[in-house]
């Protein structure tokens, strides 16, 4: 492939402070481009400047409302290997539809895989997220995929929580996620088992190690009803942890998340920017929110510059 033209950053409406963050890193301006709605709710996108032979990454999560955020970011897609932009990535910070990623009943759709042959044929050339719900989404894709991890920039803020730290993982599936960061840290693991007696009936919960005068830290990749997270964070309470905090990539917190984590015993909720948090949240004092600018930023650069984006997972 012949070296590219120059860096450019195109946003999307999902998240502009985040594509902001991401140039002030950079040393570069955003491009101008124009993202609006008719008014029977068609999208319109038209790209403000020339971007012809450029590198452009276009930053959108497709986080809530998940279809207006996906069809934008097709567009602009379109728009850019229309406007004959020399290569287009699109840096997808939160991946939506992720969990629906396999059959798990007849005559069910893969979700992810549909959305990955969208974002293929509106005409990208490499993806770039952050800690996919699911490895194997990257084979989705006929077309590099980079997943980053957000550990980088949460350890920092983790290891700042004390030295009687234990990571808990919620729920078996996230077993191998807690372990890693648990490694990182230098310190234990616990594990919060949760099982279902019945259809509608109450979930039997055991605790797997001990968390009694420890600050338990509750890992998960994202929050989005906060369900599972309250009940293993007042778990972890009552059987004596000195402290509790809840800690995901993804502050999805849908539907009553905000309301359950406020009355729960987390004293702090700590995520990440990849999605800007509700108005809600932006109200209650528990939620610290670490950007994740500079990662994002370091892996462009070094796409850009044609050099390792290896060195990002080590």
């Amino acid at each position: 492939m012949p070296r590219m033209g120059e860096l450019k950053i195109v946003t999307g409406t999902a998240n502009p402070a985040l594509a902001a963050r991401i140039c002030d890193h950079l040393g570069c301006k955003l491009t101008h481009s124009l993202v609006d709605k008719f008014s029977d709710g068609e999208i319109r996108v038209e790209m403000g400047d020339n971007v012809r032979g450029d590198d452009v990454y276009v930053v959108q999560s497709t986080c809530a409302p998940v279809n207006h955020n996906l069809m934008e970011l097709c567009l602009m897609l379109d728009a850019l290997k229309r406007a004959s932009a020399g290569r287009v990535t699109a840096v997808v910070p939160y991946f939506g539809y992720a969990r629906q990623d396999r059959k798990v009943v007849p005559r069910a759709p893969i979700s992810a895989k549909l959305v990955a042959d969208f974002i293929t044929v509106a005409g990208v050339d490499r993806v770039l997220t952050i800690d996919l719900h699911s490895g194997q989404i990257q084979g989705f894709f006929n077309k590099p995929v980079d997943n980053l991890y957000a550990a980088q920039v949460l350890l920092e803020y983790i290891r700042k929580l004390g030295d009687n730290l234990i990571i808990v993982s919620p729920d078996a599936g996230g077993t191998e996620r807690a372990r890693a960061y648990a490694k990182r840290l230098g310190v234990g693991l616990a594990i919060v088992d949760k099982r279902r007696e019945g259809p509608n009936k109450a979930h039997a919960m055991q605790l797997i190690g001990d968390v009694k005068g420890k600050i338990a830290v509750v890992l998960d990749d994202m929050i989005d009803t906060a369900g599972t997270m309250t009940e293993a964070g007042n778990m972890l309470a009552e059987n004596g942890a000195e402290d509790v905090v809840a800690c995901a990539s993804h502050a999805v917190l849908s539907g009553p998340a905000v309301e359950r984590l406020n009355n729960s015993a987390f004293s702090q909720i700590i995520v990440t920017d990849t999605i800007p948090l509700n108005a809600q949240a932006l109200s209650s004092d528990k939620f610290k929110v670490i950007s994740v600018g500079s990662l994002i930023a370091k892996a462009i650069h070094n796409i850009h510059s044609e050099s390792s984006v290896s060195v990002l997972f080590s």
